[in-house]
């Protein structure tokens, strides 16, 4: 017999109307339920969408098509049993521990003396007794989050939602408050029966999570649903964890050219096809480029370097690093395959060169291989002046992208276009032109 999920989702879309009535499609045909007593983290790159959809299940943002069911019954609008916690704390300067925390009870009607009560006690099980009279002011970036989490839990959810929840601790903090919500969820000290992480960190996930749903980007889709068995604590250095861990970059590390290729061949939606030079470009810096370029030789084995452990020796998570691979992919300076990454000859050769020999190197491969950066040269070659307003060129972009992600692409790429000078720009006027031409 099929049971209610405690959360289902059903053909989920989400698309944003730009200024020209373009639909820019963020979230395409989310499908997933969430059974009672289950950890689910939703594990992907900035941009894939997955805090938009937080947003929707919580009933604070409108999907643009299909349902999200809680208890069988559609949610519309924020409804009691499902609570949120935010990434950047979110609490009120001016009030107190105590009277952040009661705010969510005081929302619902209820009486002074039964909220303190119940305040106070969620207090106590988040490990903030002693600070209800406290300003956030006075406490620890990890104190603050606690408050949020005991805000979320005074109202006895059902359905916990978290958003990137200890992204914005330290390391050891994030550790420390990750471990003791674990510890209430296993000695079940709360009411809540499912909790739905957002999360950039594969490691935080493979720690937390009875399942890890895998988004892509470019729409936002479930690429990928892995289940996790291993018994609580886990164990990160355990062979079983490290497998999974390799099985995650794997799937998360798909070549960006394959990616690209994909996109073109879906035309199932009747929203917009992007040109290529309209795709995304990760926003990292040449000088990050150059360095992880110079650093690869010392972590590579047989010709391959594993990619968990050289973001481990690192210290870099998936929103630092995947953008650098990706990058370097693009340029056809390293190929991902299989979770490894693999240094190509042109790689090899940027990292020994000299400085104008990197400029030389990096032109021909920004020409070669970024269709915005060919399509930006091949306007100025083609006008007598050599010359074109930035505005012609975000006008362009944002008859397929949002104004902020158009703005964010072009400078990504006057950035990159200026260090390998195939192109200048002029700041004050906004204008491109030849005047440095290769």
């Amino acid at each position: 017999m099929t049971t209610t999920a405690l959360l289902r989702l059903q053909d989920i879309q989400k698309s944003f109307t730009n200024a020209d009535g373009q639909q820019l499609l963020v979230l395409n045909d989310i499908n997933f339920r969430l059974e009672e007593n289950e950890i689910v983290a939703l594990l992907g790159k900035s941009g894939s969408g997955k805090s938009t959809l937080l947003r929707i299940i919580a009933g604070l943002t409108k999907p643009s098509d299909g349902v999200v069911f809680y208890r069988g019954l559609p949610v519309t609008r924020p409804v009691f049993g499902i609570s949120m916690v935010f990434q950047n704390f979110a609490l009120l300067p001016w009030l107190t521990v105590l009277e952040n925390v009661e705010l969510g009870l005081e929302a619902q009607g209820i009486a002074k003396n039964a909220r303190r009560q119940k305040t106070l006690k969620a207090i106590d099980t988040i490990g903030l007794d002693g600070f209800e009279s406290a300003y956030p002011k006075e406490l620890s970036g990890g104190m603050r989050q606690r408050v949020g989490f005991a805000r979320a839990m005074v109202v006895d959810p059902e359905l916990l939602l978290m958003d990137e929840p200890f992204s914005a601790l330290d390391i050891l903090t994030a550790e420390n408050l990750r471990n003791d919500l674990l510890d209430l969820w296993m000695e079940k000290r709360t009411r809540t029966k499912g909790i739905l992480v957002v999360t950039h960190n594969i490691e935080e996930a493979l720690l937390m999570a009875n399942r890890i749903l895998i988004f892509s980007t470019d729409p936002g889709t479930i690429q990928a649903e892995i289940p996790v068995k291993l018994p609580f604590p886990r164990n990160t250095e355990s062979d079983a964890f490290r497998q999974l861990l390799d099985q995650i970059y794997t799937l998360m590390t798909t070549s960006e050219r394959d990616r690209i290729s994909k996109a073109k061949a879906q035309t199932k939606t009747a929203i917009t096809t992007h040109p290529e030079y309209a795709y995304r470009l990760p926003e990292v810096s040449v000088s990050e480029l150059t360095g992880l370029l110079e650093s690869m030789e010392s972590h590579e084995i047989e010709g391959k370097i594993d990619l968990p452990q050289l973001a481990d020796e690192l210290h870099l998570d998936v929103n630092s690093l995947f953008p650098l691979t990706e990058v370097l992919d693009m340029l056809h300076f390293t190929k991902i395959t299989n979770g490894d990454l693999v240094r190509l000859t042109a790689g090899k050769e940027f990292a020994a060169a000299d400085i104008l020999q990197r400029k030389n190197l990096f032109a021909k491969h920004l020409l070669a291989y970024i269709p915005l950066a060919q399509h930006i040269r091949e306007v100025l070659d083609q006008r007598s002046n050599h010359r074109a307003s930035k505005n012609i060129f975000l006008d362009e972009l944002e008859e397929f992208l949002s104004e902020e992600e158009a703005e964010r692409l072009l400078r990504i790429i006057i950035d990159w276009g200026r260090y390998a000078e195939i192109f200048a720009y002029d700041y004050d006027s906004e204008e491109l032109s030849l005047e440095n031409p290769q």
